[in-house]
């Protein structure tokens, strides 16, 4: 009997042994991953001892009562209304700050027009340490201090930039001919970026919108420093008031934490079909 010849790999294919252990890397990775998110939901569901408690213990009598103090004996419901009010802003303004700042940047050539590149790239190379003393000043000489629209411009101070830059590479993914062909159409620059342009760069408008949003949502630096007053606490504030000088209540944190994820969970569900699209959209353009 002749030996059966085994087929030569292909190019590109994997023997069995590096296919084992590319599938062993990436469920290592993956449990990695997703193990600090399991013991902060673990953890929010153990009582006091069991969080207090030396022993390494996955289950342990749980129960709701950390979600039940941190929504019925805190101010969270309150942070959690401030937070939703000041990271929608953020999101909705800095979207429509981003995209028509993107799409004049993309389209248009003016005087100044490499300076305004440049000025989107600079900016985005202070830290938020050293932009809290100017930012605090100029706040405070108008006004708008504790107040949820001054604590909305310093966000956006931080996300605009970014967002106009990365949607300018968007815009200019999509051939200008289309803005051509609107303006024979008799629409003016405005109502061609409006109903033919926009709608065709929902992948670079979500990306702008879910970092808008996050930019707000977990912040801590900004919401300390400009929202002192008890009621106008957003949450990276109002977690603080969990956290002493010589105790932490760790029950109350970690509930608090799968609390907030939600919205943030969501708003990534809505967008999550557009990100790829929109994150890597223009990096290969010419």
């Amino acid at each position: 009997m002749t030996a059966v010849q085994a087929r030569p790999r292909g190019r590109g294919e994997r023997g069995l042994g590096a296919s084992i252990a590319l599938h062993a890397t990436l469920i290592a990775a993956t449990l990695i991953s997703i193990f600090p998110v399991v013991w902060l939901v673990l953890t929010s569901l153990k009582p006091r001892e069991g969080w207090l408690s030396t022993e390494l213990e996955f289950f342990r009598s749980p129960s709701l009562d950390n979600y039940t103090r941190v929504i019925g004996e805190t101010d969270f419901p309150g942070w959690l209304l401030n937070s939703v009010l000041v990271a929608g802003l953020t999101m909705v303004l800095g979207v429509l700050l981003a995209a028509t700042t993107g799409y004049a940047i993309s389209r248009f050539r003016f005087a100044g027009h490499r300076a305004v590149l440049w000025l989107l790239l600079v900016t985005q190379m202070f830290p938020v340490a050293i932009l809290i003393v100017p930012l605090y000043n100029l706040m405070a000489g108008l006004g708008l201090l504790n107040q949820i629209p001054g604590l909305v411009i310093a966000y956006m101070t931080v996300a605009v930039p970014f967002c106009a830059w990365m949607m300018k590479g968007y815009f200019d993914t999509i051939p200008v001919e289309i803005d051509q062909a609107g303006m024979v159409d008799g629409l003016t620059p405005f109502g061609t970026f409006w109903r033919l342009v926009l709608p065709l760069a929902k992948p670079g408008l979500a990306v702008t919108a879910f970092y808008s949003f996050m930019t707000a949502w977990g912040e801590v630096a900004y919401a300390t420093v400009f929202m002192t007053a008890e009621e106008k606490r957003t949450l990276g504030a109002g977690l603080q008031q969990f956290i002493g000088q010589h105790w932490s209540d760790w029950g109350l944190l970690t509930a608090a934490a799968v609390l907030i994820a939600v919205p943030a969970s969501v708003v990534f569900l809505l967008v999550q079909r557009h990100l790829v699209t929109g994150l890597t959209a223009g990096a290969t353009k010419a």
